[in-house]
């Protein structure tokens, strides 16, 4: 069974930066690619980013193109988000995912 715990959301200005963080637990984390999704308030849950196993192949939402970095650490079981030059419309609650797993998410807002 397969677990995923976020972490690094909170609150910050429009043109900041924030790190989100995915732990991975119960099997082989390489064995996994990941990706990153979020649901603004009202309405559906979107794609934000994906790495490969090997993280040599990474994929974005034209959204967040330029302004997000995805990336992971195979040997600490963890896949980041670092979000740089936030907007408001970038609030939501952020996912971790793998196959059919989520983790319960992570608030980012983006607030003056």
């Amino acid at each position: 069974q397969v677990q995923l715990v976020e972490s690094g959301g909170g609150l910050v200005q429009p043109g900041g930066s924030l790190t989100l963080s995915c732990a991975f637990s119960g099997r082989t984390f390489s064995s996994y690619a990941m990706g990153w999704f979020r649901q603004a308030p009202g309405k559906e849950r979107e794609f934000v980013s994906a790495i490969s196993r090997s993280a040599g192949n990474t994929k974005y939402a034209h959204s967040v193109q330029g302004r997000f970095t995805i990336s992971r650490e195979n040997i600490k079981n963890t896949v980041y988000l670092q979000m740089n030059s936030l907007k408001p419309e970038d609030t939501g609650v952020y996912y971790c995912n793998t196959a059919s797993y989520w983790g319960q998410g992570t608030q980012v807002t983006v607030s003056s």
